[in-house]
Protein backbone atom coordinates (compact mmCIF):
# COMPACT_ATOMS: atom_id res chain seq x y z
CA UNK A 1 0.00 0.00 0.00
CA UNK A 2 0.87 3.47 -0.90
CA UNK A 3 -0.23 6.17 1.65
CA UNK A 4 -0.86 10.48 1.72
CA UNK A 5 -1.19 12.02 4.86
CA UNK A 6 -1.44 15.25 6.57
CA UNK A 7 0.21 16.00 9.93
CA UNK A 8 -0.64 19.45 11.81
CA UNK A 9 2.03 20.91 13.18
CA UNK A 10 2.97 23.25 16.17
CA UNK A 11 2.72 26.30 15.10
CA UNK A 12 -0.68 24.93 13.34
CA UNK A 13 0.13 24.30 9.53
CA UNK A 14 -0.21 21.57 7.80
CA UNK A 15 2.45 19.37 6.25
CA UNK A 16 1.31 16.67 2.90
CA UNK A 17 3.55 13.83 2.70
CA UNK A 18 3.73 10.30 0.83
CA UNK A 19 5.11 7.27 2.24
CA UNK A 20 4.74 3.03 1.49
CA UNK A 21 5.59 2.68 5.15
CA UNK A 22 3.33 5.32 7.22
CA UNK A 23 4.22 4.03 10.73
CA UNK A 24 7.67 4.36 9.65
CA UNK A 25 7.47 7.66 8.10
CA UNK A 26 5.20 8.82 11.29
CA UNK A 27 7.96 7.87 13.51
CA UNK A 28 10.44 9.56 11.60
CA UNK A 29 8.64 12.86 12.14
CA UNK A 30 7.78 12.53 15.45
CA UNK A 31 11.75 11.63 16.38
CA UNK A 32 12.74 14.80 14.53
CA UNK A 33 14.51 12.69 11.48
CA UNK A 34 12.65 15.06 8.66
CA UNK A 35 14.54 18.39 8.07
CA UNK A 36 10.98 19.58 6.93
CA UNK A 37 9.42 18.96 10.10
CA UNK A 38 12.03 18.79 12.58
CA UNK A 39 11.43 22.48 13.96
CA UNK A 40 7.98 22.31 13.77
CA UNK A 41 7.36 19.51 16.69
CA UNK A 42 5.23 17.54 17.90
CA UNK A 43 3.08 16.81 15.15
CA UNK A 44 -0.12 15.06 14.78
CA UNK A 45 -1.52 12.82 12.35
CA UNK A 46 -5.01 14.64 10.98
CA UNK A 47 -5.29 12.40 7.83
CA UNK A 48 -4.17 9.62 5.94
CA UNK A 49 -5.73 7.95 2.42
CA UNK A 50 -4.32 4.55 1.86
CA UNK A 51 -3.84 3.73 -2.61
CA UNK A 52 -3.02 0.74 -4.40
CA UNK A 53 -0.57 2.31 -6.68
CA UNK A 54 2.29 4.70 -6.20
CA UNK A 55 1.22 6.74 -9.08
CA UNK A 56 -2.18 7.78 -7.50
CA UNK A 57 -1.01 8.17 -4.27
CA UNK A 58 1.56 10.89 -5.58
CA UNK A 59 -1.09 12.11 -7.45
CA UNK A 60 -3.63 12.99 -4.61
CA UNK A 61 -0.70 14.60 -2.74
CA UNK A 62 0.51 17.14 -5.31
CA UNK A 63 -3.49 17.87 -5.92
CA UNK A 64 -3.73 18.35 -1.74
CA UNK A 65 -0.71 20.78 -2.40
CA UNK A 66 -2.67 23.14 -5.11
CA UNK A 67 -5.02 25.94 -4.41
CA UNK A 68 -8.35 23.47 -4.78
CA UNK A 69 -6.23 20.82 -3.06
CA UNK A 70 -5.92 23.23 0.07
CA UNK A 71 -9.70 24.23 0.01
CA UNK A 72 -10.62 21.02 -0.08
CA UNK A 73 -8.39 20.22 3.20
CA UNK A 74 -10.00 22.22 4.90
CA UNK A 75 -13.39 21.57 4.18
CA UNK A 76 -13.61 18.27 4.28
CA UNK A 77 -10.44 16.44 5.53
CA UNK A 78 -9.12 18.39 8.47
Amino acid sequence: MYYTYILQLNDGSYYHGYSDDLTKRIKAHRQGSVASTKNLRPIKLVFYAAFTTKKKALAFEDYLKSSSGFAFRNKRLV
